[in-house]
Formats: structure tokens, sequence, C-alpha cells
């Protein structure tokens, strides 16, 4: 039986346009990635036993990518649970609004890149894991 998660949280691998002279990996908002880009972040630094996210968002959409090392993205809608492997730079994960999601193993030289389709909005997050299961029970 196929995950409805693993549906909605699509793994994409962009293209890879380098040649001779190095790597060039292009993704282009509304093209290869499915939403207009608002906002952009990446976090490194992060020790292994630390864990980033914690959080669901009510209308940002997301792309992960580690652009450099790696990482875990431990994905949950309440019910089913994704884990997804970050370790390619031509690899990221979509990320729904709704979807809870924590990011962690980061490996030393990890950099996460994160696509955003709104700007920051701290109302829009939702931080308590009761807290999201009761409202996407609603």
């Amino acid at each position: 039986m196929e995950s409805h998660l693993k549906n909605i949280c699509k793994i994409f691998q962009f293209k890879d346009l380098g040649d001779e002279r190095g790597n060039l990996v292009v993704s282009e908002g509304g093209i290869d990635i499915p939403f207009e880009l608002k906002r952009v972040f990446y976090i490194y630094g992060s020790d292994c036993d630390v864990v980033r996210g914690q959080h669901a968002n009510r209308r940002t959409k997301f792309i992960l990518i580690n652009v450099s090392g790696k990482s875990k993205v431990r994905i949950t809608d309440g019910k089913e649970e994704y884990i997804v492997v970050l370790d390619k730079p031509r690899m990221g994960v979509y990320i729904p609004p709704m979807i809870w999601k924590d990011m962690y193993d980061f490996s030393e030289d990890s950099i996460l890149l994160v696509l955003c389709s709104e700007h920051y909005d701290a109302d829009e997050y939702i931080r308590n894991y009761e807290e999201y299961i009761s409202e996407i029970r609603q």
C-alpha cells in the first residue's frame, strides 16, 4: 500500500547542469519548485544531537535541500511518519502546510537550504505537537 505522506511530501531531483568545470544545480520557482519563492534560509553548524524545526506551518510550503553534508527530516501528519535522508545536493523534499517536521542528525559539514512559499510570520507556526494534533483533527 502506497504511503499517503510519501505522496504529498515528494522527493525532488533537481537538474545538474554542470560540466568539466564543476557542478551546477538549478532550481527555479514556479518551474522546478512548485511555488513562488518568498523566503530562503539555511541551517549550518548544528551538532548531530540537535533537533531543529519541531513545528508545523499553517500556510507555508517548503523544500529542504542539504547542499552540503547530510541530515534527516522526520515528517508526520499525526498518523504516518516518514523519514527522509537528505544527502545529495540535487535532492530535496517538499513539505506542504500542516505537516510536522523535525530536522536532525546533521553531519559536521551539513548545510540545509530551506526554500519557502511565504515570508516569515510567527503566527502561522504551530510549535506544540499536542496543539498541532488537536488542530488537524478539527
